[in-house]
């Protein structure tokens, strides 16, 4: 889970956030999911899916569905999750994530065998030179990938920051456009 003081530091920006924008229920909701959110481990951010129950509770992406048709690196076939915060960031029309936004992509082999589980969360100030994000990549299993020389896939990694980097302008997303716009894989 967050740490306490990042917990009550993102609690207090997004209630006082909402109240300059005079909701006080969205406020609420906003909090609450910051503060559940995963820490910055891999280890966490499996956890924080499962206990959150992802593929039953969260939303899936707009006018995708499940299992629509991926590329590489991600799979041939995808599926993708938004916990509230991305969602009602994405249908309300922000040009960016908020902090505590976690997308969930779902990669498929081409017979519909789940190969892996590629994660993104907004964490204010965990990674300033590509918007924030924290990536991970798990195996079907649930266990941290790893990449050749061994290290976890999770964090600022490389392979990540520079293929979403092209989509910046998109805040690092390739699955649709913010901001209302449509588009995306």
């Amino acid at each position: 889970m967050l740490t306490f003081s990042r917990s009550i530091a993102a609690a207090a920006a997004l209630g006082f956030a909402a109240a300059a924008c005079g909701s006080s229920e969205s406020a609420e909701s906003d909090v609450a999911a910051t503060v559940a959110a995963a820490d910055t481990t891999g280890a966490a951010m499996w956890a924080h899916l499962q206990e959150s129950n992802y593929e039953t509770d969260w939303q899936l992406w707009p006018e995708k569905g499940r299992l629509y048709t991926g590329q590489v690196p991600h799979g041939m076939l995808l599926t993708t999750y938004l916990n509230s915060v991305a969602y009602e960031a994405l249908t309300g029309g922000a040009a960016t994530m908020p902090a505590g936004a976690i997308v969930v992509k779902q990669n498929y082999m081409p017979d519909s065998t789940l190969a892996a589980v590629t994660t993104m969360y907004k964490v204010p100030g965990y990674n300033p030179d590509h918007a924030d994000w924290f990536f991970t990549k798990h195996l079907a299993s649930g266990v941290l990938d790893t990449m050749p020389n061994g290290m976890g896939m999770e964090g600022r990694l490389p392979g990540c920051q520079n293929c979403h980097v092209g989509r910046q302008s998109n805040d690092y997303l390739f699955t649709g456009a913010l901001g209302g716009g449509g588009g995306g894989r």
